[in-house]
């Protein structure tokens, strides 16, 4: 009985060990591998295309002139730009489809570009405008 004891207690810590190498050998899945949703992956494409109409608008010439003219820094135009949030870029992109094409249009859209760079400097975010302090 001993002996029988004996090796059936071998047998079953034989088992136990063999059973759980695999487990214990497995990695670690990272976190990082969670699905992405559809909803997530259209947010980012629809953020992305805001941002893209938001710097062609910036990028012609007499848009890039009335900044000028009214002491805007164009890389500083394109800083904030890119420090949009995804729901700021989709609201001004929205605003700047709205505005009528022509010279009122480029005007609505300084404007939209002159409130936003006032907010964010009254917010502390920047500083552009000296007299907002």
């Amino acid at each position: 009985m001993k002996t029988l004891r004996a090796y059936l207690s071998t047998l079953l810590i034989a088992a136990l060990v063999i059973t759980s190498l695999p487990v214990a050998a497995a990695p670690a899945a990272p976190q990082s591998m969670d699905l992405v949703s559809t909803q997530s992956a259209l947010a980012n494409d629809r953020a992305g295309a805001d941002r893209e109409r938001i710097n062609e608008i910036l990028a012609r010439a007499d848009v890039q002139e009335q900044l000028l003219k009214q002491g805007v820094d164009l890389d500083e135009v394109d800083a904030r730009v890119a420090a949009l949030s995804d729901a700021e870029a989709q609201q001004m992109a929205q605003q700047l489809e709205q505005l009528p094409a022509g010279a009122g249009g480029v005007v609505g859209a300084l404007f939209a570009v002159f409130i936003i760079l006032l907010i964010t400097d009254i917010l502390g975010l920047t500083d552009v405008y000296p007299f907002t302090r």
